[in-house]
């Protein structure tokens, strides 16, 4: 019998799916696509296209062009509740879809706790289309104002949003200081080489940083620490960490303990058969992973053949999350810092091996014409 496959995000690990849309309208089913924008920003390259490395067009899908393109529906909208007894999707907009299949790729978004009623000009480092408005913000700023930045967050997000900022400010004349504050110590759970390394080329590009210095609030003017300084901000960027959006616990669905949606081995609902989901969005039962683009990029060959699995009533693969994964820090100036396990090095190699490896990503699914469109004038 012919199915209905609906996709919610157009995200890293649904681009396998997305690309072999075909085989499941071949096999007699339908098959839509739900998301929030036509495009969506690819953000291992978030960091360069703040600091102008890369044009929007070199670092998004076209998603619904790719879904359009291959016969199945695209839908502007955000899915707010989920409803698995009668297999529907309520929508933002009021409208209300039913499936025989749903996987989600939500992603996940940075938590805004820290912000007060007053605050305006935040950026929350997700999604990366806050990182090009930033950017604008920035280049545009009138009268040739010279902008304060302060960049909440000491993860690799943090950092590289940082140094990248320091490679705007040099550019565009426009960014009057930078500061980097962290909670913690700054890369506290990687080697300290990296750590050291990264802190150099901090120094390089002027940015000040602090540590063990938790923000309690943000809001007009700067942000607020817990030991009572203010620090004076025209903008402030929130690299805080990321969390799955509220969306399943609002609809009863089993979770894992921060509320992504609980899977199995299958990157299925514990509970629920026809949910699938991949990425920061979904907690794999038993195997706590980190909330890195790498997880998503792994997931989505087995999600693609899982879900047509489904539909066809076939058995199911199980998804291995893999051994460890390389990490490479863009810190704006032309280099990067290499991690692997204990293995770290730093240079102009690294950061040219990161942009070899994500141009290879973004050749292998940006199949809609996006290199020849760019909408934001850049």
């Amino acid at each position: 019998m012919p199915k209905h496959l609906v996709l919610v995000g157009g995200g890293h690990v649904h681009l396998t799916a997305l690309l072999c849309l075909r085989d499941y309208l071949q096999a007699g089913h339908r098959a839509t696509l739900i998301g929030p924008a036509p495009y969506h920003y690819y953000s291992g390259m978030g960091p360069g296209l703040l600091s102008g490395i890369y044009r929007p067009a070199e670092v998004r899908f076209h998603v619904r062009k790719m879904a359009e393109d291959r016969g199945a529906a695209f839908l502007e909208d955000r899915v707010v509740r989920v409803d698995p007894a009668r297999r529907t999707l309520s929508l933002a907009s009021g409208g209300e879809v039913r499936y025989d299949a749903v996987s989600f790729n939500t992603g996940s978004e940075v938590p805004a706790d820290l912000l007060d009623p007053s605050a305006g000009d935040v950026y929350p480092v997700k999604p990366i289309e806050n990182l090009l408005e930033a950017r604008r913000k920035i280049r545009d700023a009138p009268g040739g104002k010279r902008l304060r930045a302060v960049v909440v967050g000491g993860g690799t997000a943090g950092v590289e949003i940082a140094a990248n900022l320091g490679r705007l400010g040099r550019e565009s004349g426009r960014i009057a200081g930078i500061t980097l504050v962290s909670r913690s110590t700054i890369l506290e759970d990687y080697p300290a080489k990296v750590r050291a390394m990264a802190l150099r080329s901090l120094d390089r590009w002027g940015i000040r940083w602090t540590e063990q210095a938790p923000v309690t609030s943000v809001g007009r003017g700067g942000v607020r620490l817990e030991n009572g300084t203010g620090l004076e901000a025209d903008m402030v960027f929130l690299a805080v960490g990321v969390s799955p959006s509220p969306l399943f616990r609002d609809s009863g669905l089993p979770t894992g303990e921060d509320g992504g949606l609980l899977v199995n081995e299958c990157l299925q609902s514990v509970r629920h058969p026809e949910l699938f989901g991949g990425g920061d969005c979904v907690s794999l039962e038993g195997t706590p992973l980190a909330r890195v683009g790498v997880y998503a990029v792994r997931q989505n060959r087995i999600l693609h053949r899982n879900l047509l699995a489904f539909l066809e009533g076939r058995p199911l693969g199980r998804f291995d999350p893999g051994g460890a994964y390389l990490m490479i820090l863009n810190m704006g100036d032309g280099r990067g810092i290499f991690r692997r396990k204990e293995f770290v090095w730093d240079g102009p190699f690294a950061f040219r091996l990161k942009d070899a490896i994500d141009r290879r990503f973004m050749r292998r699914f940006q199949v809609s014409g996006e290199r020849r469109e760019s909408p934001g004038g850049e």
